[in-house]
């Protein structure tokens, strides 16, 4: 799945920011970094994602020639 930002803006300003697809801590770390751009926050609400780990997927491939 890719990694998202959904930020929706109010006619009154208000500015909502979902992450999608940003698992772990680094689901905070993109809100806080649209928060300081914003202003402040006023409140905060942890999906399941944040909850489930990163998953660092390492791929290794081996070519062996024939003599």
């Amino acid at each position: 799945m890719a990694e998202e930002l959904e930020i929706e803006i109010s006619p009154t300003g208000q500015v909502v920011v979902r992450t999608i697809g940003i698992k772990g801590t680094r689901c905070i770390d993109a809100a806080e970094f649209i928060a300081k751009i914003v202003g402040r926050e006023e409140s905060r609400v942890l999906t399941s994602e944040y909850h489930e780990t990163e998953q660092h997927v390492d791929q290794h491939q081996s070519i062996h020639r024939r003599h």
